[in-house]
């Protein structure tokens, strides 16, 4: 995927060239990162004699929507489990969900006491019961396999910038970049939820030191927004035609221009952010900003 250059009044004061690798464009359904994420764990699959793939992710997710259509596009059954109960009866009317659902997915809707991770022991043996055997894709798809497919995010031009910089969920993707990165090159993560648990969860996939996570602009948590991000979000497609989620990489392109205009970085840095995708999950957004009276999202 190309890499765009970032044009922004802040950019040119603080001398700081910003680009961002469109890895959104790399697939119309299955998009950014969970492409690379999904790759080898598909290919494992069809080696394989299972045909399934089970796992986790909410309403909105980017997840879920992308290993639908992955399991559609090479005939793997999928089944999604779904954080909340109450969404059995109105699913439909969400457009995540409803999309996957016509890529082929079934759902296991379960409360969120159920869905927590210390109780997914006898969740798994419940599901097992209900939809035969097959194979767990952790929520988010993190897993080895993924770390490997997002590995392949960087290229040898990429070794040119002094730093990277990508949002975080369950921290798969970052460990790809961390463990392809050169080794004069910083690497930040800006997580999207709450909590100081991902350095452990990263630290298991990556050996490399020459990265840190800037945990202060998940805006109150997972899928949480405000009309200052919103409004950022919407002036950057305006002014560079580059569409951003609300979930993650808007989050951490408003995290690096605020930490640009705080002189964090010195002058002449370049700097090279990942663009993961997720833009299919800006009509629920919209649907959720409709009803709150706030600004919509452009696309």
């Amino acid at each position: 995927m190309y890499n765009q250059i970032i044009e922004l009044p802040i950019l040119k004061e603080k001398r700081i060239s910003l680009s961002i690798k469109r890895e959104d464009l790399i697939h119309p359904l299955i998009s950014g990162n969970k492409y690379r994420k999904l790759k080898y764990n598909i290919e494992r699959l069809k080696r394989s004699k299972e045909n399934t793939i089970l796992t986790f992710g909410g309403a909105y997710s980017n997840h879920i929507a992308a290993t639908a259509y992955a399991g559609k596009l090479h005939g793997i059954r999928t089944i999604g489990v779904i954080r909340g109960d109450e969404l059995k009866e109105i699913w439909q009317d969400n457009p995540t969900l409803l999309n996957a659902s016509r890529n082929g997915m079934e759902f296991a809707f379960v409360s969120r006491e159920d869905y927590r991770v210390d109780k997914r022991s006898g969740l798994l043996k419940r599901l097992r019961e209900e939809f035969g055997d097959f194979f767990l894709l952790p929520e988010g798809g993190t897993n080895v396999l993924a770390v490997k497919g997002c590995e392949e995010i960087l290229k040898e031009k990429d070794k040119d910038f002094d730093v990277i910089s990508c949002a975080v969920g369950t921290g798969g993707t970052l460990a790809g970049i961390i463990n392809s990165a050169g080794a004069k090159q910083s690497i930040l993560g800006f997580p999207i939820l709450k909590g100081d648990f991902l350095k452990e969860d990263i630290c298991k996939f990556v050996e490399n030191t020459n990265w840190k996570l800037c945990p202060d602009y998940h805006f109150g948590g997972y899928a949480k927004v405000n009309i200052n991000l919103i409004n950022f979000i919407n002036e950057v497609n305006r002014t560079n035609s580059l569409p951003l989620d609300p979930i993650y990489t808007g989050k951490m392109i408003f995290g690096l221009i605020d930490l640009i205009s705080k002189d964090y970085f010195k002058p002449n840095t370049k700097i090279l952010a990942i663009h993961t995708g997720g833009l299919q999950g800006i009509k629920g957004m919209n649907q959720y900003l409709e009803n709150k009276n706030l600004p919509l999202i452009s696309i």
